[in-house]
């Protein structure tokens, strides 16, 4: 893999993380447009790393399992999730902030992977459920987010 193909890798991930987070920054939530990318660049940089260590590994008559690295990452991210989710006067907070972390993750490890369609196909979709969906929310009738409205 050439350093070329390394930046191109780690610098979609983290660009597409940031785009993620866009979402979360724009509505004041701390989890925002930095902490997404860096999550995304961490993914993009550790899954990167793995497959480079892979090829070392397999060159020298080793065997590795590159899916391991994928396996860490989203372990680890599991306990920043879980960290991030309270519960306060019966509602539940931050799980959308969660579930986005998690999703800058997977556009990291893809971006990393060099699946670039699907980091980009990943990110826009996840970009359309925090956006779009979330204004559809407004409109359905007895929901929290139209009474908050």
């Amino acid at each position: 893999m050439s350093n070329a193909e390394l930046l191109l890798r780690i610098g979609l991930g983290a660009l597409l993380g940031m785009l993620l987070g866009l979402d979360r920054e724009i509505r004041g939530i701390a989890a925002g447009v930095r902490t997404h990318g860096l999550v995304a660049l961490s993914a993009s940089a550790v899954t990167a790393s793995g497959l480079l260590l892979y090829a070392e590994v397999r060159s020298g008559g080793g065997d590795a399992d590159p899916l391991r690295v994928v396996q860490g990452i989203y372990q680890a991210i599991g306990f920043i999730g879980a960290g991030l989710v309270f519960a306060h006067h019966g509602r539940v907070h931050n799980l959308t902030s969660a579930a986005s972390i998690t999703l800058a993750t997977a556009v990291g490890i893809t971006a990393g992977a060099g699946q670039f369609a699907l980091s980009a196909m990943s990110a826009v979709l996840g970009i359309v459920i925090l956006t779009v969906v979330r204004m559809a929310e407004r409109l359905i009738p007895g929901s929290r987010k139209a009474e908050e409205d």
